[in-house]
Formats: C-alpha cells, sequence, structure tokens
C-alpha cells in the first residue's frame, strides 16, 4: 500500500491562488484529491501552508497537513509530511501535484507499483512518447533517457536524445509524477542543491547527482493537461473532462 500526498501552496510566480481556482465548478485542489481518492492508496493528504487551500480541502473532506511556508519545493513539503505523519523509511509516498486534476489514477497506481516492485530504487516515475518535433524542442516539456531496464539515465529540458544521422527521434517526455520511499524523500530534502539540478531546474537531478536509482515506467494512459498559467486554465476548462 502507499499514501499520496498533494502539496499545494498558494503564492505561485505565474499563478497566484492556483489552487483555488475554478476546475468545473469546484477548486482545484478539490479536484486533484477527488482524482486521488479514485486510487487504491491508503491515505491521501493535502499539504499546504494556506489556510484558504486547507479550508476548501476540509470543507470537501480532505485530510490536511498544514506545512511551513518557507518550503523551496513540492519535495521539500512531502519530506515534511513524512517526518510529522511519522512515515517508516521504506513506506511509498507518491507526489500528486497541485496542479494535475486530470492525472488518471491508472498511472498513480503505476509508479507506485513500480517502486513497489524494485527495492533498489529510491524513486519511480513515469513517461510517455513525444509525438511533434515542436514538443521536443520545447524546454517546457522535460526529457528523460533511461537505460534497458528502465532506470533513468537523465532528464532535461534540452532535446535528447540528439539524432546525429537526422532519421527521427524516439524521445519521451518526462510525467511529473513521484513515487519515493519515504526514507529516500527525507535523504533528498536534506541534501543541498546540485550543479545540474540548478543548471536545468529540475529537482530530480538531485537524485541521479547522489546515485539514487529512479525507475521509469511508460505510462499505461496519456495524462490530461497540468495547469502553470491562467492561459492554461482557459485551455483546460476548453478541452473538456
Amino acid at each position: 500500500m502507499y499514501r499520496i500526498v498533494i502539496p499545494a501552496r498558494y503564492a505561485s510566480t505565474r499563478f497566484p491562488g492556483k489552487p483555488l481556482a475554478l476546475v468545473d465548478g469546484e477548486p482545484m485542489i478539490v479536484r486533484v484529491w477527488q482524482r486521488a481518492r479514485a486510487t487504491r492508496a491508503r491515505e491521501v493528504i493535502v499539504a499546504t501552508d494556506d489556510e484558504r487551500i486547507a479550508a476548501a480541502a476540509r470543507l470537501a473532506g480532505a485530510d490536511v497537513c498544514m506545512t511551513e511556508a518557507s518550503h523551496a519545493s513540492g519535495t521539500d513539503r512531502l519530506a515534511e509530511v513524512a517526518r510529522s505523519r511519522g512515515f517508516g523509511a521504506d513506506d511509498i509516498v507518491v507526489n500528486l501535484q497541485g496542479d494535475e486534476p486530470r492525472m488518471p489514477a491508472a498511472i498513480v497506481e503505476q509508479v507506485a507499483a513500480a517502486l513497489a516492485a524494485h527495492p533498489a530504487a529510491a524513486v519511480a516515475t513515469a513517461s510517455a512518447p513525444i509525438g511533434t518535433r515542436a514538443a521536443f524542442l520545447d524546454p517546457n516539456v522535460v526529457k528523460v533517457v533511461t537505460d534497458r531496464g528502465g532506470r533513468a539515465l537523465y532528464f532535461s529540458r534540452a532535446p535528447i536524445p540528439h539524432d546525429r544521422d537526422g532519421g527521427g527521434f524516439a524521445a519521451r517526455r518526462h510525467i511529473g509524477l513521484y513515487a519515493y520511499r519515504a526514507g529516500a524523500l527525507l535523504r533528498l530534502a536534506a541534501l543541498q542543491p546540485t550543479r545540474l539540478e540548478q543548471l536545468e531546474r529540475l529537482e530530480q537531478l538531485r537524485a541521479l547527482e547522489h546515485g539514487l536509482e529512479i525507475r521509469v515506467v511508460e505510462a499505461v494512459e496519456v495524462p490530461g493537461p497540468d495547469v502553470n498559467t491562467p492561459q492554461d486554465l482557459q485551455h483546460f476548462d476548453a478541452a473538456g473532462a
């Protein structure tokens, strides 16, 4: 069994108050919590530092853990929850971002199962094919390269792998959904940001630079869009549920 923690903060640079933006008539944080509740997780926890977000989540019936306002990332917020709730070192914790109201439950289950199936791994995540060259070149689309066994070799905003002979590309898009062993989560949160992490602005590189194994599975479903800006929300609403 595993737990889901949904980190949510109010002070987003690109979209302040995003967790409270309405999606199909409900606050986004509630829609994400409802998605999480559709899985087989033993518990679902909303982690936030904002009373407005907490109030909306509690009104829907969510378990809320209030966290510090100083956290630089969702991983740090998850680590505080793991410490305060007393998670065991081998407990599996899924980080479901608070702006993923259409993340399929099947992918959440898949990532948690992948970590459970590989005891040497510290983290598991997912990927999907990149269908267009525009997406391949887009730095906002994070790419991942793995070895033949599904262990991550590198994540980048750059177009990798490079096809020297120009015969096409077989790149994969990283889906920002993570399952952690709680012990590895606490270790990562205690480490300082690493050079590659700072260059790429990709926190998962900290785990690779410190030698932690990340398993990458091919997503069984195509996830719906996440929401980073108010414009994304407009497109999201237009696309429908």
